[in-house]
């Protein structure tokens, strides 16, 4: 395949930006010559880093000091915020979530059920639907429902969640609110105070182009005091140099859910795309992906295709969604692409598209008629 920057339509993926190379190549070059360095400064510069990877987050989703830490995966976040509440939050009540929420999610819920005593209630799409409404979260939201865990975006439809709905149905409800902001942090505007929630799991891969590894874990600061993390250590406490093995206590903020030495490196990795992002205007990023999704829904009417996502922008991701009717046209149609240059990728029937920063028009007009020509190729 030949490598085309300007064809990248893999945003709901990893994410790519000009001078992303160079600017993590220089990031590990210092971080390589500060850990190899023969004094006692490494860990003032791995903390700085870790420290400025939070506050770029903070910035992103305006959270308050002290209320976001690191994490490896949306997985292990929410497993930790789940693991911390205590017993009586959740035991012999329900735990909220869609189908079509990431399935890494429903894979740790569905185990955690037995030990943490809760029942998982998954709410289907109704028959002949892409995705789970918001009106179909809500009926089966109940007062039973300690905890929901909203998907914000859809990996396999780019479908958004109306959450100023949820959530004010949530909190009428008496829940905890959760809500997983992987698939649109970076492109949409989100902020974890309109509509207030109780916590908060992101990546920093996809629209902000980081690291694998560089997670995020939000608490809101009142639910921060009723939780007591499983997993602790040194770095959980007010003062990390605590030797004293009888006076353990948690600190009073979000650093009670950090535990052993922490791992920088994918936060110190990130840190330049989060820079790059804060650096850039917003509202240029989303008006472009606008622009070329608009290009791509059209194509999708000309072809006589059928899309997978919401054709309203404001009730969608950053990414269109096609259905090719079979996995086995799918695969041929992600083929065609690949060897024209372009960068996709598909689940099951579904070709998946999401156009960034460094996607072009002239090459979302280009990968159009690709698309043609592959579907009417026998």
């Amino acid at each position: 395949m030949t490598e085309r920057k300007e064809g990248y339509f893999l945003y709901h993926s990893i994410g790519q930006y000009p001078g992303k190379e160079a600017d993590l190549s220089d990031a590990m070059a210092e971080l390589a010559a500060v850990w190899s360095a023969p004094d006692d400064q490494q860990w003032t510069y791995m903390l700085g880093k870790r420290a400025e990877f939070i506050d770029l987050w903070r910035g992103l989703i305006g959270a308050s000091p002290r209320s976001v830490t690191t994490c490896e995966s949306v997985t292990q976040g929410v497993h930790m915020l789940l693991t911390a509440l205590p017993a009586e939050q959740l035991r012999g009540r329900k735990v909220l979530v869609a189908s079509d929420c990431f399935p890494s999610n429903h894979f740790l819920l569905s185990r955690l059920q037995e030990r943490l005593g809760f029942d998982l209630q998954t709410v289907y799409p109704r028959q002949g639907a892409s995705w789970v409404s918001d009106e179909d979260m809500i009926a089966e939201w109940d007062r039973d429902v300690a905890l929901a865990l909203i998907t914000w975006v859809s990996s396999t439809t780019s479908r958004k969640a109306d959450l100023d709905a949820l959530v004010s149905h949530g909190r009428a409800m008496g829940s905890i609110i959760g809500v997983d902001i992987t698939q649109a942090s970076g492109l949409l505007p989100f902020s974890v105070s309109d509509p207030e929630v109780d916590f908060v799991v992101s990546t920093s891969l996809k629209w902000m182009c980081g690291t694998p590894g560089a997670g995020i874990l939000y608490v809101r600061p009142e639910l921060i005091d009723v939780c007591r993390p499983e997993v602790c250590g040194w770095f959980s406490q007010d003062n990390p140099f605590n030797w004293d093995i009888s006076a353990f206590d948690y600190a009073p903020d979000i650093r009670r859910f950090d535990n052993g030495t922490p791992g920088i490196m994918p936060a110190a990795a990130t840190v330049p795309a989060l820079k790059w992002h804060a650096a850039s205007d917003q509202r240029a990023l989303l008006h472009h992906n606008r622009l070329l999704s608009d290009l791509l829904i059209e194509g999708v009417n000309d072809l006589d295709l059928d899309l997978v996502s919401p054709r309203k922008a404001d009730s969608r991701g950053g990414s269109v969604m096609i259905d090719m009717f079979s996995g086995e046209r799918a695969a041929k149609t992600l083929a065609d692409l690949n060897a024209a240059g372009f960068s996709a990728d598909i689940r099951g029937a579904t070709l998946r598209l999401s156009p960034g920063v460094q996607t072009t028009e002239a090459a979302t007009r280009e990968l159009l008629s690709v698309l043609s020509t592959s579907l009417n190729v026998s």
